[in-house]
């Protein structure tokens, strides 16, 4: 099986990432941005074998497209670094990906108990729900996903913030992108605190960088 190189943007996640690396599929090369962590993240990561890179700009879709710019194995998958998300799916997605089946695997968050403020689940629903008017067959703003490291950079995505995930889904669907959702358990973070889903104020933020490119 052709293993897909991992991108994990981090902020301040020098406390999850051990167990997340341990938890990710053995063998596959690692990619850890650190988006201006202030807690060592950038040494844990090193410590634990992934090879680091900075990126300086804050914003998820900037750590993300740094991740993908300096990554170098032709299928890449990219996750949280939280330990929120399970990576036991991560195979079967890159398989999708690689045998031709899907252009994006992307993942369907099914939470356990607490792991979901009802803030945050209740803007991606409704931002979910336009994305399916729109003909996307989606449920969920693709918090893990695996495609090709090239046609990822091809889409030519421009959000470097929060509105990161969503773009991709929008330009992937209107360059008929076949695109297929896993589920994937979704946890309580492994420690630190979410820059998104943590607050209703964060969550705010994520849906109005959001909501811009849905008009």
């Amino acid at each position: 099986m052709e293993r897909a190189e991992i991108v994990l943007p981090c902020l301040d996640e020098a406390e999850a990432l051990p167990g997340v690396l341990a938890g990710l599929p053995a063998g596959w090369p690692v990619l850890v941005v650190d988006n201006g962590s202030s807690d060592g993240t950038a040494d844990v990561a090193r410590a634990h074998g992934a090879r680091v890179v900075v990126e300086s700009r804050r914003g998820y879709g900037a750590a993300v497209h740094a991740g993908l710019v300096h990554a170098t194995g032709d299928l890449v998958a990219v996750l949280d670094g939280d330990g929120s998300l399970d990576a036991g799916v991560l195979p079967a997605m890159a398989e999708a990906v690689r045998s031709g089946q899907v252009d994006l695997a992307a993942g369907r968050r099914v939470p356990e108990t607490g792991s979901w403020p009802w803030h945050a689940r209740a803007g991606n629903a409704l931002i979910a729900a336009e994305l399916r008017r729109r003909g996307l067959p989606v449920h969920d703003i693709a918090p893990i996903r695996v495609a090709r490291r090239d046609a990822l950079l091809g889409l030519g995505i421009r959000d470097r913030a929060f509105g990161y995930p969503l773009e991709l889904l929008l330009r992937a669907g209107a360059a008929g992108w076949r695109i297929a959702e896993r589920p994937v358990r979704y946890s309580r973070r492994a420690g630190g605190r979410s820059k998104v889903s943590g607050s209703v104020a964060g969550t705010a933020r994520a849906v109005r960088d959001m909501a811009g490119l849905l008009r």
